[in-house]
């Protein structure tokens, strides 16, 4: 007669990896990171921390199992179009990403960030290389869009756990302006004559400028391969 398992065993055998990071995503885009606890998780999941921890070490490992996740769907689909094309919906994919899920930039760190770099460093990497950025510019190309790419989605998921849901943006930005257009006109001449741009600025529109600008000048700066290097202009005598 064969044995009958128990309904604990049943339910940890159900439990998988997949089930626990999707609840945790769930738990961090409720209540944050602070909210991501195993006991949350557990009642979450209905389950005891005990089968939890059969398939996740600690915090750290969740925190960065979850963020990989994210950036993975992200990732998952392959853009169409020219290679600056494909760079601006990925950089706009990550920025949405972070955008709806602001726990993601505080989770590219350490271990979280060793997991899931290659991802993001691949996918743009063949884009820096498909515009014919010279072999040995590589990675520094590819490092420089990636730091702008989450450098701009962190602060801006920044901004808005500053800013809080009950923060009206438009009323925010009005106020600050204002305040620009006040300050000392010989110490801010500058700043008071952008504050009506500030005022009216898309963030997202804002990040897509930056990356053209980057795109902008890797495309002057950067040789392409096969480009044949101009001769130097004679000199007058």
């Amino acid at each position: 007669m064969a044995a009958v398992s128990s309904p604990s065993r049943r339910r940890t055998e159900a439990l998988s990896r997949e089930r626990i990071v999707d609840a945790a995503v769930a738990l961090l885009d409720d209540a944050g990171e602070g909210g991501l606890t195993f006991r949350a998780l557990s009642q979450a999941l209905a389950t005891g921390p005990g089968a939890i921890y059969h398939h996740v070490a600690n915090k750290e490992e969740l925190l960065a199992a979850a963020t990989d996740a994210v950036v993975a769907g992200t990732l998952a689909d392959e853009p169409d179009g020219t290679p600056q094309d494909k760079v601006r919906a990925l950089a706009l994919g990550l920025f949405d990403a972070i955008d709806a899920h602001p726990w993601v930039a505080g989770g590219l760190t350490a271990s979280s960030w060793q997991a899931t770099s290659p991802r993001i460093f691949e996918k743009v990497g063949r884009q820096v290389r498909d515009l014919g950025v010279p072999h040995d510019r590589w990675f520094t190309v590819t490092s420089v869009l990636v730091q702008y790419i989450l450098g701009a989605a962190a602060q801006n998921a920044a901004n808005a756990r500053i800013l809080g849901p009950d923060v009206d943006r438009d009323e925010f930005l009005g106020a600050v302006s204002t305040t620009w257009e006040e300050l000392d006109t010989d110490e801010y001449a500058f700043t008071r004559t952008v504050a009506d741009q500030m005022r009216s600025h898309d963030d997202r529109e804002q990040f897509l400028e930056g990356i053209d600008l980057v795109l902008a000048g890797i495309g002057t700066t950067v040789r392409p391969t096969g480009t044949p290097v101009m001769p130097a202009s004679p000199s007058r005598s």
